[in-house]
């Protein structure tokens, strides 16, 4: 029976002991010839251009777009108190409610400013009294006079009693008067229509004369407040820009503005200024305390806009990378920047209209080095 071959058992048998398989030679080369050849590409990688992104510079209008977020607040608020000072015996409104011009809001005990009132009136009963007296004496010595039967001294001091008796009428009229109006003092009104945004008072709590109770917004045109950063204010221009306010919640109910009035003194607790912008017309759709958001465009100004990944930094300033058009050798140069805004950054100074930055690929560069442009 045929089991082998006798060439290939020979074959075999014929390896000298301690020999390699060729196959063994061969990876063992292959390995070795790897760090020679990554050398040969690490040698030649510095002198291959690296390819950017290129822009050209150009002056452009730049106009930013700010945009804050705010409340709706009254324009108007009135603070009310009583002019007079006693116990509360009623309230009829609190926080939130609408109230109209001379609703009654609260009371006070008249009893009070009652007692007054007829304290007043029985002082100007007697003081007429004495005036219809007064004024009878001085008839009789007038009479007297005429017929010859009484002196004229007699005549002077009548007279001069009716005088007196008529200026005491007067006063207790007016201090009648003062006392019915202190009485009517017991009733706070609402001086304008509005809505109530603060309650100070209970019933039965005893206040005193000019004590603010109330603070009522008035109808009419409302203010946005936003609390704006400091930098910003200084930076803007002095002519008011128009915003336009629109509800956060609906961004649809939008209406026009201008800035009225801006805060003088800088929060310190948040480094920032509050500026009013008065709103006009104001929609029903934006109540008091409503959050809203306000879009101001600034004046137009030349300057140059960069794509955000131009952006280097050179001894710790902004920079850019610029590209020679002849040589394409790279430069980093130092820029002053204006403004930053959402994927741009705004160049005041430090470029000239018709060079070449780069604006992308500008990380891997060092100065000097040659690059090539991306189509």
């Amino acid at each position: 029976m045929f089991t082998g071959s006798p060439i290939t058992a020979g074959a075999r048998q014929s390896r000298p002991a301690g020999a390699r398989p060729r196959r063994y030679l061969g990876a063992l080369a292959f390995v070795m010839a790897l760090p020679l050849a990554a050398c040969q590409k690490q040698e030649a990688a510095p002198n291959l251009p690296i390819m950017v992104r290129a822009v050209e510079v150009q002056l452009t209008e730049f106009a930013p777009t700010i945009t804050l977020t705010g409340v709706i607040a009254a324009r108007t608020l009135n603070n009310l108190s009583f002019q007079v000072g006693g116990r509360v015996t009623e309230r009829s409104v609190d926080v939130g409610q609408r109230v109209e011009k001379g609703e009654v809001l609260a009371r006070l005990d008249p009893q009070e400013q009652q007692s007054d009132v007829r304290a007043a009136q029985a002082s100007l009963d007697s003081a007429e009294a004495q005036l219809r007296q007064a004024a009878a004496a001085f008839d009789r010595q007038k009479t007297l006079l005429a017929q010859g039967f009484t002196t004229r001294r007699d005549y002077d001091d009548a007279e001069q009693s009716l005088r007196v008796a008529q200026g005491g009428v007067a006063m207790a009229q007016s201090q009648l008067g003062n006392a019915k109006d202190r009485l009517t003092y017991t009733d706070l009104k609402a001086s304008q229509a509005g809505v109530v945004t603060a309650r100070m008072i209970e019933v039965g709590q005893v206040v005193q004369a000019a004590q603010t109770v109330f603070t009522v917004a008035e109808d009419g045109d409302r203010d946005a407040v936003f609390n704006v950063d400091e930098v910003m204010v200084a930076r803007s221009s002095p002519v008011a820009p128009k915003v336009t306010v629109a509800l956060l919640s609906d961004p649809k109910v939008q209406a026009p503005g201008e800035v009225r009035e801006v805060s003088p003194a800088v929060d310190p607790a948040t480094g920032s200024i509050r500026v009013k912008v008065g709103v006009p017309n104001t929609p029903a759709a934006m109540p008091l305390g409503a959050a809203i958001t306000g879009t101001a465009t600034s004046k137009p100004q030349k300057a140059i806009v960069l794509p955000w990944q131009s952006l280097m930094s050179k001894a710790g300033t902004p920079a850019v990378w610029t590209v020679d058009k002849a040589t394409k050798a790279v430069t980093l140069v130092p820029i002053g920047v204006l403004a930053f805004a959402s994927g741009i950054v705004v160049v005041s100074e430090g470029l000239e209209a018709g060079q070449l930055v780069v604006a992308q690929g500008g990380q891997l560069l060092s100065p000097g080095q040659v690059v090539e442009l991306a189509p």
